[in-house]
């Protein structure tokens, strides 16, 4: 079965289609048949990037008024035999379209049909993700418009995997009524991530998904932790918003709430600006002054840059400080496994966040962690270890196909 799974942003649609059905991960049948970037919607110059399995990529800058006009270009270029698409020869080829939407908040704890009360939903929860989810609205609205009701639309939501979490880890020491009225407690983020990850561990350990106690650690230029017990999330580091846990490319991370008005006070900023400050100016960029790019931190770092390989330190304390704390709350783990941008490609930061945790059973195999990067994965610890590290690439996009196939056989 063909998914097109769609990624929207407020100016661009990320896109893929997968050949895949509702076998687990990693059967032969799973295949990639085409991706492709549209930036700068909205623009005169905007960018259109596609590029179908083994054909060479295609660039193009053309107006775009729309999410609309970008889906368009999109639906024209997969019917278009210049495209030479596997098995695509026209847009009936598509059995169903998944969208990646980012809150479903308390109401919505699993991947669903697209329907106007689903619709009515996610548009709720836009208060609680206001730069994700009226842009996932987009594409969803475009999308059906333009594919009618033949086809199918999925929305799988990055919250979901984390809704199995107890209210001892999901409730702030706040006020109750202000969870009661306002749902403010902690949702996690990075859920689709998290879950692929925990299931192809499975899959490659040949446990059950019931047997799946996990740290996993999603590391990127956003960054977050998740506790893994019996397969399902019990605890993760991002909180009501993303900028909660770990430290990331531009946000701070756990911080001091008090210091969102002290340092109001003495830079004469408003409670907005300072919280602009911590999503979009601290981090490992607020460390360096200079550079959000992991890549260039530690290039800077090998090169003798004292600051850099101060923010590199941080970055793994407060990584390796979650592994602790989550390894206790699990009562011990199978695992601890690194995805995402930085966790799948490097070695340096990997080997900072493992430096201590022997205590717990995790020795690193350095030859194995040095060969781990660049579309080579597996495990680095030990033969001797009682907690394995595992690398493992996330495929998002695969779930979400998986995803969608599931739903709508089971609609």
């Amino acid at each position: 079965m063909n998914i097109l799974v769609l990624n929207c942003g407020s100016s661009s649609i990320k896109f893929q289609i997968i050949k895949t059905n509702r076998e687990f991960i990693n059967s032969n049948s799973d295949k990639r048949l085409a991706r492709g970037l549209l930036e700068r919607i909205g623009f005169e110059d905007s960018i259109v990037t596609m590029q179908a399995e083994g054909q060479e990529k295609k660039r193009t800058v053309i107006p775009l008024k729309d999410h609309i006009a970008g889906l368009n270009v999109i639906m024209e270029w997969i019917a278009s035999p210049d495209a030479r698409i596997e098995g695509i020869h026209s847009i009936s080829d598509i059995y169903a379209v998944g969208h990646r939407v980012v809150h479903g908040g308390e109401e919505i704890q699993e991947s669903a049909l697209i329907s106007d009360e689903v619709i009515s939903i996610i548009s709720r929860c836009s208060e609680l993700a206001p730069l994700h989810n009226p842009a996932n609205l987009m594409g969803i609205t475009a999308s059906r418009e333009l594919l009618g009701e033949g086809v199918p639309q999925v929305a799988v939501f990055d919250t979901a995997f984390h809704s199995s979490m107890p209210p001892e880890a999901f409730l702030y020491a706040i006020p109750y009524s202000l969870y009661q009225d306002f749902k403010v407690r902690r949702y996690g983020f990075h859920g689709t991530s998290h879950r692929y990850i925990t299931m192809e561990y499975a899959h490659r350990s040949g446990i059950k998904m019931e047997e799946a106690d996990l740290v996993t650690l999603h590391l990127g230029n956003g960054a977050s932790a998740c506790a893994v017990k019996g397969g399902k999330s019990i605890d993760t580091s991002m909180g009501f918003t993303p900028l909660e846990g770990l430290v990331m490319g531009t946000r701070s991370g756990d911080v001091d709430p008090s210091l969102i008005e002290y340092i109001g006070e003495k830079k004469g900023l408003c409670p907005r600006k300072v919280l602009n400050m911590l999503n979009k100016e601290s981090g490992m960029l607020g460390l360096t002054e200079k550079t959000s790019d992991m890549r260039d931190i530690e290039d800077a770092a090998i090169g003798g840059d004292e600051r850099a390989d101060l923010a590199l330190d941080i970055f793994a304390h407060r990584v390796r400080a979650y592994v602790g704390r989550y390894f206790v709350e699990l009562g011990g783990a199978r695992a601890v496994v690194f995805t995402g941008g930085v966790g799948e490609n490097s070695p340096i930061l990997r080997e900072k966040v493992c430096r201590g945790l022997e205590s717990i059973g995790l020795k690193l195999d350095r030859e194995a962690n040095d060969r781990t990067w660049r579309g080579v994965d597996g495990p680095i610890h030990t033969a001797d270890s009682t907690l394995e590290a595992q690398v493992i690439r996330t495929n998002e996009e695969l779930l979400i196909a998986r995803d969608t196939v599931i739903v709508v056989e089971r609609s």
